[in-house]
C-alpha cells in the first residue's frame, strides 16, 4: 500500500482547490482489521474557517439503507422476520397501497390493486414498486399535481405512495427501504434508531451515528451546499434534516461520519464481526446478502428528474449491475480495480462507499453537495478507489 496516504491526501487537496471544486471532503479506507487511510480537506462550510475532519458529521442520505438492511437481516436471523412473507403481515398499512397505471384525461391517478403482495425481500431489493420524485416522472407528477409530500419531510404521509408496478416485476430505486424500516419497527415495537443503536452502532462503536444528532454531533455538523448549473456553490446554512422526525426513514435519515461508517464497512469485510470479534451478522447471512437477488434483472440508470437534487446518475455506465440485501453489485470488474461481486452504494449529497470482500478492502467518501452525481465529487471518489487498487498491485 505504498504512498497511499500521500496520494489520497493530494487528491483531496486537489478536489478542494479545483474549479469547480468542493468545500470539504472526508474519506476513510479500511481493511478487515483497521483503517489504512484517514483524511479530510477543505472546510465544513464554504468560505468558513472550520476544517473538514474525518469526524465531521454529515447527513448520509441513502448510505442509511445498508444499515436498515442489516437490522432486517438481524431480525431474520432471530426468526422474527420472514423476508418472503407479505410485508403487510408486519406493517399493515403497506397493504393499503395500490398500483398506479398512469393518469386519466383529467390528470387523476389511475389506481388498481397489486396482483401480488409485496414482501420485505422485494423491499430490500427495490422490487417493491416504490420510487422517488427526483428519479421518477410519475412520482414527480404526484408531488407537483397531487401534493404528495417529499420523503425529506420524514412523515407517514410521504410513504403512502402508489406502487409503480406489481411487486417483483421490475426494479425501481425509491422508498422501499423506508418501508422495510417500518416492518422492523412493527415487529419489535421499537423505533428504527433504537434498533440500529442496539444491533449495529453499539457493537461496532459507532458513537456518531443517529437520526437525532447529539450536541457533540451538532458541533461537528457539516453544512449542505448547492451547486448551480454554472458549477457555483452556495452554502445552505439553514438545511438540516428534522431532528425529531415523525418517521425514522430507513432509506435516508441518518447522520454519521466517515470514521463511523468505515466501522460498518469493516464489519461486512469481516464476515459480520466487529474489530473486537463481536458478531453483528452471522457469516452465512453475509454470504446470502452479498449475492445478486434480482436473477436476470439488472438495475438501471437513475434519471435526474429534479435537476437541483440529482443529475442523471449511473455507476460504470454500460456495465451490468445487480442488487443484493441491500447494496449495488457490479457484475464485472470495474475500471477502478474493484472486482466483480463487490458491494457499493451512495447518498444524495454525494456520499459514496464500496465494500470489496474478495480483497478485504473498502472505503467511504463524504461531501455535502447537491445535486447528486456531482462530477467533481464522484470522479474524486472513483479516483480514490483507483489509487487504493493501484497501491495493492504486486509492483506498487
Amino acid at each position: 500500500m505504498k504512498d497511499i496516504n500521500k496520494r489520497i491526501n493530494n487528491l483531496l487537496q486537489d478536489i478542494v482547490s479545483s474549479t469547480p471544486g468542493v468545500p470539504g471532503v472526508s474519506a476513510v479506507v479500511t481493511n478487515k482489521t483497521e483503517n489504512i487511510y484517514v483524511g479530510a480537506a477543505g472546510k465544513r462550510t464554504l468560505g468558513g474557517d472550520v476544517d473538514m475532519t474525518p469526524d465531521s458529521v454529515c447527513a448520509i442520505f441513502s448510505t442509511t439503507k445498508a444499515i436498515t438492511g442489516t437490522v432486517c437481516l438481524q431480525l431474520m436471523e432471530k426468526g422474527e422476520l420472514d423476508l418472503d412473507a407479505p410485508a403487510k403481515e408486519y406493517a399493515p398499512k403497506i397493504g393499503d397501497l395500490k398500483v398506479i397505471d398512469g393518469f386519466d384525461n383529467k390528470g387523476k391517478p389511475i389506481l388498481r390493486e397489486p396482483k401480488t403482495n409485496v414482501t420485505t425481500r422485494q423491499l430490500l431489493l427495490h422490487q417493491g414498486g416504490f420510487g422517488y420524485d427526483f428519479f421518477n416522472e410519475t412520482y414527480h407528477r404526484l408531488a407537483q399535481e397531487h401534493n404528495q409530500p417529499s420523503v425529506i419531510t420524514a412523515t407517514h404521509a410521504s410513504l403512502n405512495t402508489p406502487m409503480l408496478f406489481d411487486p417483483g416485476t421490475a426494479w425501481e430505486y425509491g422508498t422501499s427501504v423506508d418501508w422495510a424500516g417500518q416492518v422492523c419497527e412493527k415487529i419489535t415495537g421499537k423505533r428504527l434508531g433504537q434498533l440500529m443503536k442496539e444491533g449495529v452502532f453499539d457493537p461496532l462503536g459507532m458513537d456518531n451515528s443517529a437520526f437525532t444528532m447529539t450536541e457533540s454531533m451538532k458541533d461537528r455538523y457539516t453544512t449542505m451546499h448547492q451547486r448551480d448549473e454554472k458549477g457555483v456553490l452556495t452554502a445552505l446554512t439553514d438545511f438540516m434534516l428534522d431532528q425529531d422526525p415523525e418517521v425514522h426513514m430507513g432509506g435516508h435519515g441518518l447522520h454519521s461520519t466517515a470514521l463511523d461508517y468505515a466501522k460498518f464497512i469493516r464489519m461486512w469485510l469481516n464476515d459480520g464481526a466487529s474489530s473486537s470479534g463481536q458478531q453483528v451478522l452471522k457469516p452465512e447471512t453475509v454470504r446470502v446478502a452479498e449475492k445478486n437477488g434480482l436473477g436476470d434483472m439488472k438495475i438501471k440508470a437513475l434519471p435526474g428528474v429534479i435537476p437541483s437534487l440529482s443529475n442523471d446518475a449511473e455507476f460504470f455506465p454500460g456495465m451490468p449491475k445487480s442488487w443484493g440485501l441491500t447494496f449495488m453489485i457490479n457484475d464485472e470488474d470495474a475500471p477502478t480495480g474493484r472486482p466483480a461481486g463487490s458491494l457499493a452504494w451512495a447518498g444524495l449529497a454525494n456520499l459514496y462507499f464500496w465494500i470489496d470482500r474478495k480483497n478485504g478492502i473498502g472505503g467511504y467518501w463524504a461531501t455535502q453537495i447537491l445535486p447528486f452525481a456531482d462530477a467533481t465529487s464522484v470522479n474524486g471518489y472513483l479516483e480514490m478507489e483507483r489509487i487504493v487498487y493501484q497501491s495493492m498491485a504486486p509492483n506498487a
